[in-house]
């Protein structure tokens, strides 16, 4: 059975489990949705979603320097309890995510920051390519929306693809967290220096 992206949005927002953890779970389980869900909670990936509408108010803001002094990355990382923030595996989410964000340069942290004059010029351009390259008008919308889900994953840090594991983006890397800490997390915000260049900070 093909596994269509709106299968994967469906599991998704009923587990609050990552991208490539619910393709993994419809695949293993040949598309069967409520299969899918009890192999998400078995791995315990689906317990997080509980956990993420929590306040997070603790947390830590570190720095991170990069490439012989030339980029770096000041990011705040929140979770529930001062306990958590100072324990090796928050910490080592948190260097992760600031290690990322010097590397792969996101302008925001999720899609919902975009601001929507960005998404609908982002739209036009795409448009504008899809019929330079001759493609039908009526799969055009449909072109359109595949690339701007790439330009969410280029430009968002929770899409972006995890640069320790390719398999898993920040958001699966933070739902997992979630789900063996025990307390919700949230990036709250970031801003990334590189010498000679403006800064780039993100919209949360």
């Amino acid at each position: 059975m093909e596994i269509t992206a709106a299968m994967v949005k469906e599991l998704r927002q009923k587990t609050g489990a990552g991208i490539l953890d619910c393709r993994k779970a419809l695949d293993a389980n040949e598309g069967d949705m409520e299969k899918a869900i009890k192999s998400l909670r078995e791995k315990g990936t689906a317990v997080a979603e509980k956990k993420m509408g929590r306040s997070a108010q603790e947390g830590v803001v570190t720095s991170y320097i990069h490439a012989g002094n030339r980029i770096g990355v000041l990011l705040e990382v929140n979770c529930e309890t001062d306990f958590v923030a100072r324990t090796d595996a928050f910490q080592n989410l948190v260097q992760d995510i600031a290690m990322q964000i010097a590397a792969k340069r996101p302008l925001y942290i999720k899609r919902e920051d975009v601001p929507e004059t960005e998404i609908e010029r982002e739209k036009s351009i795409l448009k504008t390519q899809a019929l330079n390259e001759d493609k039908p008008e009526k799969v055009v919308e449909k072109i359109i929306e595949g690339r701007i889900d790439k330009f969410y994953s280029n430009m968002c840090l929770l899409e972006q693809e995890f640069i320790k594991d390719p398999d898993k983006t920040i958001n699966d890397l933070v739902v997992e967290k979630i789900a063996t800490i025990g307390e919700n997390i949230v990036v709250k915000r970031f801003t990334r220096y590189e010498l000679g260049e403006d800064v780039e900070e993100s919209a949360g």
